[in-house]
């Protein structure tokens, strides 16, 4: 193997299914495989994460491994429960940053003794839009300030733990109406508006000495009319220029349409590090043929002149670097991770917000679920009540699909009502965004007058059908035993 084939090895953030590390992996490591991301497919217990990264670091102790675990909806080491610590909008809404803090801290420690290395967190993306069909509860909300604050918060106790934090989706992802795993979103703010809103939260990962930044598949005419970030020098420009990064930048997954679309995975790959990626993520699940592809095409275009050698040196001397900063901060994390699943306890419990009306007793009554699905990046995720808590009481909610039949659910309701009727709770994920869900809400509320609805997404503009309604601002299982407990009777945070 050649110099060049090991260095271009060496910018790629490689994935496998399964949970064992497979052969061409081990063989791929030894040529020079910079990094590997983890997926819920890769896990099956923390146990059994240890072993596995133990055996890419047996291939390749240099190796970066690395995962998506956001807290809250976005989770791969609980990906078969769902996670036991509230999100960002959670985090955002309670507004206190020494939680953030502690919950980062301990997400950081279970991390750390899973082997990982780099969190692909936190989003620092200002949801500006409420229709964002991506990125919602994973943003600390709508103001820049709130999510600058948490942004630095979260990165400080993530790291204090000895796990690099990776802020994304820079320039930002919040102002759009295109999920990048299906499409190009395009945003039109003036470059004022993006120096005032967009940026701000990265430029405070960034003081906070955020390990590293991930792009964004997001065209953006005001820094490049051309091309979406993750490909743009100069929207990338001015994540070094002006706000002084100098970690890591991993692109976002190339895989996604966003970046891939009409030119091809390895394209994109040659295309992102010349803009200056420093790490290539080729998504979930790739195949040796996939990373042998991207590693040609790169050693291709150095060859051709397409791409500087000096640039791919760059690009693997900031990944080495990483991983140096990496282990610095692991020999120097301390004790003061304890106390992250109370405070993520606290930060779910306190975001809980009645809306509107008193709540009924909720012990045991029918609960439907409105099944909205889930964006590609939070995945199949259970979500919702826990079942053995006291409302749902070992039983199973009722669901609703947009296809399903919303008055054989009534039925069903009815039949498990008490007889005078009596409450039923309704839970639902982004309902603004799904008219359908809307409309099967308001069929509810006209058969149960005592209906509580409860939106676990981002929540939209209009007030719900129900007697009462409630936010969760997340539906990680942190957020489900929360809503459970203030259903059940704990009071819950009055909305201003």
């Amino acid at each position: 193997m050649s110099d060049l084939e090991r260095m271009a090895h060496g910018v790629v953030m490689g994935s496998f299914r399964g949970t064992v590390v497979p052969d061409w992996v081990r063989s791929r490591l030894r040529a020079g495989l910079g990094s590997v991301v983890l997926f819920g497919s890769n896990v099956e217990s923390p146990a059994q994460v240890r072993s596995l990264t133990d055996a890419l670091r047996d291939a390749r102790p240099e190796v970066l491994v690395a995962t998506d675990e956001e807290a809250g909806d976005v989770t791969r080491l609980y990906a078969a429960a769902g996670a036991p610590w509230p999100g960002n909008a959670a985090l955002g809404v309670v507004d206190d940053v020494r939680l953030t803090e502690l919950v980062a801290a301990g997400v950081g420690a279970e991390l750390a003794a899973a082997g990982i290395d780099l969190d692909l967190a936190p989003v620092v993306d200002v949801n500006s839009n409420p229709d964002n069909p991506v990125i919602g509860v994973r943003s600390f909300g709508a103001a820049p300030a709130v999510v600058a604050r948490h942004a630095r918060a979260f990165v400080a106790g993530l790291q204090a733990a000895g796990v690099g934090a990776c802020a994304k989706h820079f320039p930002g992802h919040g102002d759009s109406a295109v999920d990048s795993h299906v499409g190009l979103p395009v945003g039109d703010a003036p470059i004022e508006v993006l120096r005032a809103r967009e940026l701000v939260p990265f430029a405070e990962a960034v003081a906070a000495g955020s390990v590293a930044v991930m792009t964004s598949h997001v065209l953006l005419p005001a820094l490049d009319a051309g091309l979406p970030a993750t490909l743009s020098a100069r929207t990338l420009g001015v994540l070094r220029r002006d706000l002084g990064f100098e970690g890591v930048v991993v692109s976002d997954a190339l895989d996604m349409a966003g970046a891939s679309t009409g030119r091809g995975v390895p394209a994109a790959a040659v295309a992102a590090l010349g803009a200056g990626c420093d790490l290539l993520c080729l998504g979930a699940d790739c195949a040796e043929s996939d990373v042998e592809a991207v590693v040609a095409a790169i050693v291709a275009a150095v060859a051709t002149g397409e791409l500087a050698e000096a640039r791919l040196a760059s690009a693997v001397g900031r990944v080495r670097a990483a991983r140096r900063r990496v282990d610095g901060l692991r020999a120097a994390a301390a004790a003061r991770v304890a106390g992250g699943l109370a405070a993520g306890r606290e930060v779910a419990r306190r975001a809980v917000a009645v809306e509107t009306g008193a709540l009924p007793d909720l012990r045991g009554v029918p609960v439907v679920c409105l099944r909205t699905g889930a964006n590609v990046a939070v995945g199949q995720v259970p979500w919702g009540l826990p079942l053995d808590g006291s409302v749902q009481g070992g039983r199973h909610p009722l669901d609703i699909a947009e296809t399903g039949d919303v008055e054989e659910v009534v039925r069903e309701a009815q039949s498990a009502s008490a007889p005078d009727g009596g409450p039923i709770v309704a839970l639902v994920r982004d309902a603004h965004r799904h008219p359908w869900a809307l409309e099967a809400l308001r069929r509810l509320a006209e058969c149960f007058p005592d209906l509580v609805t409860v939106e676990m997404g981002w929540p939209g503009g209009e007030l719900l059908p129900g007697r009462a309604t409630v936010r969760t601002y997340g539906s990680a299982m942190a957020n489900g035993e929360a809503l459970d407990a203030v259903l059940s009777g704990e009071p819950g945070r009055r909305s201003p």
